[in-house]
C-alpha cells in the first residue's frame, strides 16, 4: 500500500486487512516522534512515519494481526511510547549491526551476528523456537527504551533487543529486527515466523467473513 495515507485512508483500508505487515525500509524514523533531540542520520520518511502510526493505532484498536520487520519493529516500539537510539552515537560496542555502507547488497545481508530466545518468551512459545539463533543484522538504529506492553522475545548477543512481542492486545504484535525474508528459507527461525504471519492472516480473514 502506499505511504501517504491519511486517516480516513486508514480507517477505510484496516476492516480489509486479514493482517498487517510493516518491512524494513532505507530511511530512519524521525527522532522527534520518540522525543529525541540527537540529531537525525540518514534518510528520513515522515510521510511513512505519520501513515504506520495511524495504521498501528488503527490496528490494535481493531484486533488486527499486527508483525514488524526491521524499521517496522522499531515503528512499532515507537507507536507504543518506546524510544530508539543509533549505534553510531554510542560509541564503543561489541560488535556492529550493520556491515559497512559500501558493501554490496548480497554482503550487507549477509552480516549476520548470534542471538538468544528469551526463554517462556512469546518468541519460544509461538514459534517453538528455543536458545541461540543466528540473524542478519542491516540496522544502525536500535531500540532504546522498550515501548509500554511490549516485551523483549530476542537479544542479540551483546544486548541489543532483536524481537518483540505485545502482552493485552486483542491480537498478535510480534516484530523482530532483523530480515526474515532474507533469504526466506535458510532458518528454521524465520521459517517458523512466516508460518506464524500466515496462520494468523487465515484466522483474520475468518474474523472478516472469507
Amino acid at each position: 500500500m502506499p505511504n501517504n495515507l491519511d486517516a480516513d485512508d486508514v480507517i477505510n483500508l484496516l476492516p480489509r486487512m486479514d493482517a498487517l505487515l510493516l518491512t524494513g525500509s532505507n530511511s530512519n524514523i524521525a527522532p522527534s516522534r520518540y522525543g529525541s533531540t540527537q540529531a537525525q542520520r540518514g534518510m528520513l520518511d515522515v510521510t511513512r512515519d505519520n501513515a504506520t502510526a495511524r495504521l498501528i493505532d488503527a490496528a490494535v484498536e481493531r484486533g488486527t494481526p499486527l508483525f514488524g520487520i526491521c524499521r517496522g519493529l522499531q515503528e512499532i516500539n515507537v507507536a507504543f511510547g518506546g524510544s530508539l537510539a543509533d549505534e553510531r552515537d554510542i560509541g564503543t560496542q561489541e560488535f556492529s549491526h550493520h556491515a559497512p555502507d559500501d558493501a554490496s547488497l548480497e554482503a550487507m545481508f549477509a552480516h549476520a551476528h548470534g542471538a538468544t530466545v528469551v526463554p517462556g518468551a512469546a518468541f519460544e512459545k509461538v514459534l517453538g523456537v528455543s536458545g541461540p539463533i543466528a540473524v542478519n543484522s542491516v540496522h544502525y538504529q536500535r531500540i532504546d527504551r522498550l515501548g509500554h506492553g511490549l516485551a523483549a522475545t530476542v537479544h542479540a548477543d551483546d544486548g541489543v533487543i532483536e524481537a518483540v512481542a505485545a502482552s493485552g492486545t486483542r491480537a498478535p504484535v510480534f516484530a523482530v529486527q532483523w530480515h526474515p525474508e532474507w533469504p526466506v528459507n535458510q532458518h528454521p527461525h524465520d521459517i517458523a515466523f512466516w508460518r506464524y504471519v500466515g496462520e494468523q492472516a487465515r484466522l483474520g480473514a475468518r474474523s472478516n467473513g472469507a
